[in-house]
């Protein structure tokens, strides 16, 4: 394949960054990324979004139970059993949930207190000879912390894009609508979300008027497209954030 294609290469520098590029794909995209300046290009605008995001979420202060948890997976024992033998040494450290609780943890925190060791939007722009263009963005987890859509709006712009990143499966009934909460104000409608893929939807106004006081999103699951109210069955939420 000849990778000459402008948006193929976005979605692929964008699905790289957020993880959803796997197996031999993944595989080919480095081997194209160690290559070629254009896409590591695209690579760092698309972590330097992103890690606007980190930024603006707060810290969390891990439980005890988490550390211990950490401390079982990554240090040896002093005598490995001979039951376990060379099969049971093998296993890798921080395998399984309490690993990668604490690699996101860990990853987080470092984008909050040491944003400056990771690549900035200035220097991204250096690399590409443009700035990235500012824009109003949301990325929604579930209850459980895991990415589900990335939204995003150009500032003065007037339509928005939200993006399946994380499977959702359809609901049964009602339609999945995504809401702008404002820091002091009623929340109101942005539309309905997609179950996959992505949507583009006009907005009534430039995301700089709508989004300018909103400091979160959430979707929740209404009976009727054209609600007007948020019901309290909240399915995913997420920072609004500013990149600029």
């Amino acid at each position: 394949m000849r990778y000459t294609d402008a948006k193929l290469l976005e979605h692929l520098a964008s699905a790289y960054v957020l993880g959803t590029l796997t197996g031999g794909a993944r595989r080919r995209f480095e081997r194209l990324h160690n290559d070629r300046a254009d896409v590591r290009s695209l690579v760092s605008q698309w972590e330097a979004r992103l890690g606007q995001l980190a930024v603006s979420v707060p810290a969390q202060k891990p439980s005890p139970r988490l550390w211990t948890a950490i401390a079982a997976r990554t240090r040896p024992a002093s005598s490995p059993s001979a039951k376990a033998g060379w099969l049971g040494r093998l296993k890798p450290a921080g395998f399984g949930f309490g690993g990668l609780a604490a690699g996101v943890f860990a990853a987080s925190l470092l984008f909050v207190t040491a944003p400056g060791l990771f690549i900035s939007s200035d220097q991204a722009a250096m690399h590409s000879g443009e700035k990235l263009p500012q824009s109003y963005v949301g990325l929604l987890t579930d209850a459980q912390g895991n990415g589900k859509l990335l939204v995003s709006s150009l500032r003065h712009g007037k339509t928005m894009t939200v993006k399946v990143i994380g499977p959702i499966t359809p609901p049964a009934s009602g339609t999945l609508m995504l809401w702008a909460v404002p820091t002091n104000g009623p929340a109101f409608s942005l539309g309905t979300v997609p179950t996959t893929g992505s949507a583009v939807s006009m907005l009534p106004d430039t995301s700089e008027k709508l989004l300018s006081k909103v400091s979160k999103l959430v979707v929740t699951l209404e009976t009727s497209a054209s609600s007007t109210a948020p019901s309290t069955t909240v399915v995913f939420s997420g920072n609004c954030a500013k990149l600029w």
